[in-house]
């Protein structure tokens, strides 16, 4: 079996991608060496200029993050405060549903309400201020004769 030292094209493009990326590192390398050198040449004087420089795009870099990260806070808490009145909201239909459910299923189990206890109540607070008024006047009651029962006649009367 023979075989070829023929190169296919997709071989050829990789191998040449391959030559412009390291060209290219080359170059970045060589640019890198240069300021370097120069950054030496010129001393202490390019260095601290290239300081202040990256000190002033830190603040700014920091106080834009800054305003950022506020703004985001201040949707993120309108937001939170709208959901959070929308479920409040949402709980409370959902209270007065049970509410009523149950409501009704005590009424079909002959369960007195709430408002028929309070009816109760009044009825009989009524009627204990009636009987206390009644035997504070004992003058009143002793007046009165008792009541005599007559019988009834004979003819009405059933037989035993």
């Amino acid at each position: 079996m023979v075989t070829g030292t023929r190169k296919t094209s997709s071989q050829e493009s990789a191998e040449q991608f391959s030559g412009t990326v390291k060209e290219s590192a080359h170059q970045i390398w060589l640019a890198g060496l240069g300021a370097f050198a120069k950054a030496q040449e010129e001393g202490g004087k390019v260095f601290e200029t290239l300081v202040k420089e990256g000190t002033a795009i830190q603040r700014k870099t920091q106080e834009t993050a800054q305003e950022k990260i506020a703004q985001a806070s201040g949707k993120m808490a309108s937001l939170a405060s709208d959901m959070g009145s929308r479920a409040s909201g949402q709980w409370d239909k959902l209270e007065n549903i049970f509410e009523e459910r149950v409501s009704k299923a005590l009424g079909k189990l002959g369960v007195p309400s709430t408002h028929d206890i309070e009816a109760l109540t009044a009825r009989i607070d009524e009627l204990s201020r009636k009987v206390d008024t009644l035997g504070k006047s004992p003058k009143t009651a002793s007046a009165k004769k008792p009541a005599v029962r007559k019988s009834a006649p004979a003819s009405k009367r059933k037989p035993a």
